[in-house]
C-alpha cells in the first residue's frame, strides 16, 4: 500500500473522530463537560483505534485481493475500500466522539469540525474516488479544524 495512500486513511479516520466530538446534552443529563485536555486526549485515543482499524481493513483487502503492499488499489477496489472500510470506521469514530461532552466554550469550535467532517463523509459516500485524488481531499477541511483545536492523533494527514 503506498505511503500517500496510508496517510490519507489516517487523515480521514482522525477527521471523522474529531467531527465526532460535539455532544448532546439534551439527551444524557449526567454528562459532565470535559476540559480541552480531556477532550483532546479521548478524542485522540478515538482516533488512534479508528486508525487501527482502517489499517488493518486495507491489510485484510490487500490480502483478500492479492494486491501487492507497493501497489495501489484499481478504482473499483478503491471504491470497495472506501465503502466498506474507510467511511464505516469514520463514521464509528464520530459517534464515538459525538459521545463526548464538549468542553465548555468550545461547543461552536468543535460543532463546526463536526460539520466539516459530515460534509466530508457525504462527499466520500457519494464519490469515493475524491479520497484517491491527489487534488481533493473531502476530509481536509475537517483535519485542519481538528489541527486547529489541537487533535494530534485526529486530523493527521
Amino acid at each position: 500500500m503506498s505511503k500517500r495512500l496510508i496517510v490519507l486513511l489516517a487523515g480521514v479516520t482522525a477527521i471523522a473522530a474529531i467531527a465526532a466530538g460535539c455532544g448532546s446534552s439534551d439527551d444524557d443529563s449526567d454528562a459532565t463537560a470535559l476540559t480541552k485536555q480531556q477532550f483532546i486526549a479521548q478524542a485522540d485515543a478515538i482516533c488512534k483505534k479508528g486508525n487501527t482499524e482502517i489499517n488493518e481493513g486495507f491489510e485484510s483487502f490487500a490480502e483478500e485481493n492479492d494486491l501487492p503492499k507497493n501497489q495501489e488499489p484499481n478504482k473499483e477496489q478503491g471504491t470497495e475500500l472506501v465503502e466498506t472500510v474507510i467511511v464505516p470506521s469514520v463514521q464509528a469514530q464520530s459517534e464515538g466522539i459525538r459521545s463526548l461532552e464538549p468542553p465548555e466554550g468550545d461547543e461552536e469550535e468543535i460543532s463546526a469540525m463536526l460539520e466539516s467532517l459530515d460534509e466530508g463523509i457525504e462527499e466520500a459516500e457519494d464519490d469515493p474516488e475524491a479520497l484517491f485524488d491527489s487534488k481533493s481531499d473531502p476530509f481536509g477541511p475537517a483535519n485542519e479544524k481538528a489541527k486547529q483545536y489541537g487533535l494530534k492523533v485526529c486530523g493527521e494527514e
